[in-house]
């Protein structure tokens, strides 16, 4: 189903920048896919950071991990503290969440990769425990292998689980990552690759397996049988597809919803997927544009048009009728903006 579009969503705040972050070492920054840890803050993890308010300079890292009060949602999430934080050029820097060196190489399988960067794509809150899906990158678009690290203490600190997946699982389409808790038992995830050039593919595992490779189960389709778990996975949406975003949030009355939010980078937008569940039909789907891709010339935030956006992330305490979500913009001409910046719509009102 194409985007419906009603009023497209309006920015409530910028959240990383000079004067927001810059306490924690967090100049430019992007992502910050978000949860809630098991004592009620936020839990938001960013991507490639610089001490500087733009890409590239001194003081790299990622991901990086910053704490954030739940009540401030409305207004625009203020961030309380960060993780590991440590003294750097004299100044209290968060720090960087996975343990490993930029340009430097480490070992997977029986060779050695040149890894460049380390970039999270989704976390999640399983009991009292939080994991983070990462994707260990060669540079942008090119991911050696993924792999899960999980925190006991809050998003404090972050060990390796020793779950990995080779850069080309299922063809490619097990890099980017997006994922929540069902109540039958299962965390479903939509994955699709890191080049912006492909459709979503959907996979299951038992909550208390998540680290066990051999347990994820992937959707697929065949004509004689129709879909079902345990195959190969089938596309279930196609298109070119990047930043994901699913998320269980309240509904009308008791009904839970699936929103999935994604970034379409075929149509250069950002679109939220209103579901019954993760098997709904993707195809059928209702389906709302809350943000359109301009030129920096033509940029309004608060009418819902961004230059250079991606990520798309929603924020707990989201609901279909105040969806919040965590935007990145990145002008790579200059270097900044390079932030995450947060938005508010109503996808009811479409």
């Amino acid at each position: 189903m194409s985007g419906g579009e009603g009023p497209l969503a309006a920015k409530v705040a910028d959240l990383t920048g000079p004067g927001i972050t810059d306490r924690f070492g967090v100049g430019g920054t992007d992502l910050g896919a978000t949860t809630t840890a098991p004592d009620g803050r936020l839990v938001a993890v960013f991507g490639d950071t610089f001490a500087s308010p733009r890409a590239g300079g001194r003081g790299w890292r990622s991901p990086v991990v910053l704490f954030g009060d739940p009540d401030s949602v409305p207004t625009g999430v203020r961030w309380t503290g960060a993780a590991g934080r440590r003294r750097v050029f004299g100044r209290g820097w968060a720090r960087q969440a996975v343990r490993y060196v930029h340009q430097a190489p480490r070992l997977f399988g029986r060779r050695l990769h040149r890894v460049t960067t380390v970039l999270p794509t989704d976390v999640i809150r399983v009991d009292d425990v939080l994991y983070l899906h990462v994707m260990v990158c060669r540079e942008l678009g090119r991911v050696h292998w993924t792999e899960i690290h999980a925190s006991r203490d809050g998003g404090a600190t972050w060990r390796p689980t020793g779950a990995r997946w080779p850069g080309g699982h299922h063809g490619g389409l097990f890099q980017m990552l997006t994922w929540e808790r069902g109540d039958d038992g299962h965390v479903y995830a939509f994955t699709t690759g890191f080049q912006r050039a492909h459709g979503l593919v959907l996979h299951r595992v038992p909550a208390d397996r998540l680290t066990t490779p051999g347990a994820w189960q992937s959707w697929g389709f065949t004509p004689d049988d129709g879909w079902a778990w345990g195959r190969p996975p089938t596309v279930a949406l196609p298109g070119a597809y990047g930043e994901l975003s699913l998320r269980r949030v309240p509904g009308p009355g008791a009904t839970d919803r699936w929103l999935l939010s994604v970034f379409d980078a075929g149509n250069y937008r950002i679109d939220v997927l209103d579901l019954d569940s993760p098997l709904a039909d993707l195809h059928t789907a209702r389906r709302v544009t809350v943000l359109r891709g301009c030129d920096w010339e033509h940029e309004d935030h608060a009418a819902g048009r961004v230059a250079q956006l991606y990520g798309g992330y929603v924020l707990p305490g989201s609901r279909p009728d105040d969806l919040h979500l965590v935007v990145s913009q990145w002008h790579t001409a200059r270097g900044w903006p390079y932030r995450a910046m947060q938005f508010r719509t109503d996808l009811t009102a479409t």
